[in-house]
C-alpha cells in the first residue's frame, strides 16, 4: 500500500498539474503543498488550517475532498502526529459571530433611538405650531411663526431706510 503523500503527488502528476498552479488557484503556500506530499505534517500550520490545505489541494486537483481528508487524518495518526481539536477554532468562530451580531444589534438600537428622537422632535414642533395656529385664530397670538414678526420688523426698518 502506498503512502498518502505519494498518492496525492501521483494524482497531481497524472493530471499534469504543477504545484505552482495549485498555489495560484488556492493561495496556499507552495512549501505547505510540498510538506503535504512529503508527509511532513509537522511543517503544516496545524488544526483546521491543515485540513483546509488538504481540502484546497484535493479540490484544485479534482479529487474527492472528503475521502482525501479521511486519508489525511489516518496518515497523521499513523505517523504519530496528533491533529489539533477543532474545538478552539469553533469557539473562536462562534465568538466572532457573536461579536458581529452584538455590533449589528448595537447599530440597530442606535438607529432606533435616533429615529425616536427625530419623531419626538417632529411631534414637539407640530404641537408648537398647532398651539400658535390656534392662538392666532383665537387672537391671543400675534403671528404663526416667530420669525414672521422679526422679518416684518426688518422689512419695516428696511423700507424706512430707503
Amino acid at each position: 500500500m502506498s503512502s498518502f503523500g505519494e498518492d496525492l503527488r501521483m494524482e497531481r502528476l497524472n493530471r499534469g498539474i504543477a504545484l505552482k498552479d495549485i498555489t495560484a488557484v488556492t493561495k496556499i503556500n507552495c512549501e505547505y503543498l510540498e510538506a503535504l506530499e512529503q508527509e511532513r505534517f509537522r511543517a503544516l500550520p496545524g488544526g483546521i488550517l491543515s485540513k483546509g490545505i488538504v481540502r484546497g489541494y484535493a479540490g484544485a486537483v479534482g479529487l474527492d475532498e472528503h475521502a482525501w481528508m479521511e486519508r489525511y487524518l489516518k496518515a497523521c495518526s499513523a505517523s504519530g502526529d496528533v491533529v489539533e481539536e477543532d474545538r478552539s477554532w469553533t469557539e473562536f468562530a462562534s465568538n466572532v459571530g457573536k461579536a458581529r451580531i452584538q455590533h449589528s444589534d448595537a447599530r440597530k438600537d442606535r438607529l432606533r433611538r435616533i429615529g425616536m428622537i427625530l419623531l419626538l422632535l417632529a411631534a414637539i414642533a407640530g404641537a408648537c405650531l398647532a398651539v400658535r395656529y390656534l392662538g392666532l385664530r383665537a387672537g391671543w397670538w400675534p403671528t404663526l411663526l416667530p420669525l414672521a414678526k422679526a422679518s416684518a420688523s426688518i422689512a419695516v426698518l428696511f423700507r424706512r431706510q430707503h
